[in-house]
């Protein structure tokens, strides 16, 4: 399979691991706390590959942290840009995990696959 269409392919997902989960799940895009699922619903498929998106994104925002701190590309561009994408995202995928349902995040969701806890 050419990796254009195999990093497309959206993960399926049982609907009982998706309903006794979400919350957890949910918690995984709040920054640091993307290591509970990670860490705790090893056995859950929904849960781990939230944690793991979820853990992609904070490095993100660690990024965006670091990259800010250069003096003004990064105080008045990156940083206010970068920081304003990373919450917009993080909220998207916390309310889509409330849902029941996984929105993997353009660029950078593939890198989830890369994560291993």
């Amino acid at each position: 399979m050419p990796e254009e269409i195999k990093a497309s392919v959206k993960p399926v997902f049982d609907k009982k691991d998706i309903d006794e989960n979400k919350a957890l799940a949910a918690v995984g895009y709040i920054g640091i706390l993307c290591l509970i699922p990670l860490l705790t619903k090893k056995d859950s498929k929904f849960a781990q590959e939230c944690g793991k998106q979820g853990f992609v994104l904070f490095i993100l925002e660690i990024a965006v942290w670091i990259v800010g701190m250069v003096p003004i590309l990064g105080w008045f561009i990156v940083w206010p840009l970068g920081s304003l994408l990373t919450i917009i995202l993080s909220v998207i995928c916390l309310v889509k995990a409330l849902q029941g349902e996984f929105w993997e995040v353009p660029v950078i969701g593939q890198y989830r696959k890369s994560v291993n806890f």
